[in-house]
């Protein structure tokens, strides 16, 4: 089993903006002796391990860790996606094998069109080169310039992280739902089944997130969805231990292969398989 969606961090590197002491519970250093035994817990054997920063720096820390740390499958990073040697980064960068993927801070940039500059095309046409995987850190009012991306770059394996985040406190589906399923309705497209609880109320329960998780199961099919834990991030809201426990409430229905699929499989496939490792 995978977990497709946790990070580590350590606060002295200075390089995570929106890691504030008003984030109480999750300022402080997490690494793997922290995660070990939530892993060992649920009978997870395998991560992917997934930037918080916007700095290669911090890419290179996270494939250290990698290197270091047998249950990391592999590091989806980051890169400037319009610097001039975006391309030559990005081959430099593939060269280590346990990268998997790339991932920019798309919910955090202030030009909501930022996903259709043609200034983004050398760095996508790398990523479909070397086998990575765009990992989509999308809000709802994104997904209609994703939808754009993917046209254009039909061969980018996408996967949209945490269901893009829909507005499950204010109870809103649309026009989410609607554009989420613009975006399954492209083959290579993936959803992560993470980070709902903290879109949430903070005394969420599974009825709360069911139309939601619902909504990206149906959407995308069980083999085209990965549970990931966004860990420390879900510490925000009840922590790993009640999200998993869930998530294994809200894919009760589906059979034992999909099941398979939704908890590892498909994490396997799309990360590992990719990247030509087992």
């Amino acid at each position: 089993m995978i977990d497709a969606h946790q990070h580590f961090w350590r606060v002295d590197r200075g390089d995570y903006g929106w890691l504030t002491p008003t984030l109480g519970a999750i300022y402080r250093d997490f690494m793997p002796d922290d995660l070990a035994p939530l892993l060992a817990r649920h009978d997870i054997t395998g991560t992917i391990l997934v930037q918080a920063a916007p700095t290669i720096a911090e890419t290179r820390f996270l494939l250290e860790i990698a290197h270091a740390t047998p249950f990391v499958r592999g590091v989806v990073g980051w890169v400037d996606f319009e610097a001039a040697d975006a391309a030559e980064t990005i081959a430099a960068l593939a060269a280590d094998p346990l990268l998997v993927g790339l991932r920019p801070m798309v919910q955090d940039i202030a030009d909501d069109d930022w996903l259709l500059r043609p200034s983004l095309e050398p760095a996508l046409d790398a990523m479909v080169r070397h086998g990575l995987v765009f990992d989509a850190l999308v809000l709802p009012r994104h997904l209609p310039r994703l939808k754009t991306l993917i046209a254009r770059h039909p061969d980018l394996a996408v996967v949209v992280d945490h269901g893009a985040k829909p507005r499950i406190r204010e109870g809103l589906r649309a026009p989410w739902a609607s554009d989420l399923a613009a975006i399954a309705a492209t083959p290579g497209s993936i959803c992560k089944l993470s980070g709902l609880v903290t879109e949430a109320a903070p005394e969420w329960g599974v009825a709360d997130l069911r139309p939601y998780a619902d909504q990206i199961l149906a959407t995308f099919g069980p083999r085209r969805v990965m549970f990931g834990s966004d860990w420390p991030v879900v510490n925000l809201a009840g922590g790993y231990d009640r999200w998993r426990e869930a998530a294994l409430d809200l894919i009760q229905d589906f059979s034992r292969p999909e099941r398979a699929a939704i908890l590892g499989d498909t994490a396997t496939g799309v990360y590992l398989t990719r990247r030509g490792r087992p």
